[in-house]
């Protein structure tokens, strides 16, 4: 597999990254044909773009009036951990490493594969004594789904949980500053998992899955 390494390719491969917001459904809908039947190395499907290393930026969520709101309702306090920042309203995470492969649509499926990591950084919510903590997000394009470690009251509760859902059907086109691609729209949702954990933990139910937390803004460096 070949890196593309000039700016304006790098720039059409970040662009692709505009998947990650996609459904499932949306990854792997299209009816071309993947499979001709001939298993030979020469049939295989190339990438039309890949990045082996993601070299950094940030993923931001703005969150939801909705979500705070739920918040305020259960007594739960949100913050930050890590490298993490609230900013303007806004969550903001450092990205720490990953890569990603695209292949055109229908060419196989799903046809967006790799992670976009966040190391170190994460979002705490507190009621009373109890604090829960979510950790270490990795996005998987290939199911829209963000995975991350969960603790509670610094004892390990989960990892690599399914934590948030991603529907990207309010993506904005791609952006450009300098040498910054930019991806904003996309909604991030409270997944079944971390509805459940998070209700057992504070012993509610009133945190449902498919809540809004807020919408992503993803800032990725090609240099």
């Amino acid at each position: 597999m070949r890196t593309l390494t000039t700016p304006k390719r790098k720039i059409a491969a970040i662009a692709s990254l505009a998947l990650l917001a996609l459904p499932l459904s949306a990854c792997g809908s299209d009816d071309s044909s993947s499979s001709t039947g001939d298993s030979s190395s020469a049939s295989a499907p190339k990438p039309v773009a890949a990045l082996d290393a993601i070299p950094g930026g940030t993923t931001a969520i703005a969150l939801d009036k909705g979500f705070t709101d739920a918040l305020t309702s259960l007594k739960l306090a949100p913050g930050v951990l890590g490298t993490a920042k609230l900013v303007d309203g806004s969550l903001v995470f450092p990205i720490t490493g990953g890569n990603v492969t695209i292949f055109k649509p229908g060419a196989v499926s799903p046809y967006v594969i790799g992670q976009v990591q966040h190391i170190g950084s994460g979002l705490s919510l507190t009621a009373g004594g109890t604090e829960v903590d979510l950790t270490n997000l990795n996005v998987d394009p290939g199911v829209s789904r963000v995975y991350g470690d969960v603790s509670v009251n610094g004892k390990i509760a989960a990892q690599s949980a399914y934590l948030f859902k991603l529907d990207g059907r309010t993506l904005k086109p791609l952006q450009t500053e300098g040498t910054n691609a930019i991806l904003e729209g996309t909604k991030v949702e409270i997944s079944d998992v971390a509805a459940g954990l998070l209700n057992q933990t504070f012993k509610t139910d009133a945190v449902t899955a498919g809540l809004l937390v807020g919408i992503a803004k993803i800032t990725v460096a090609t240099k």
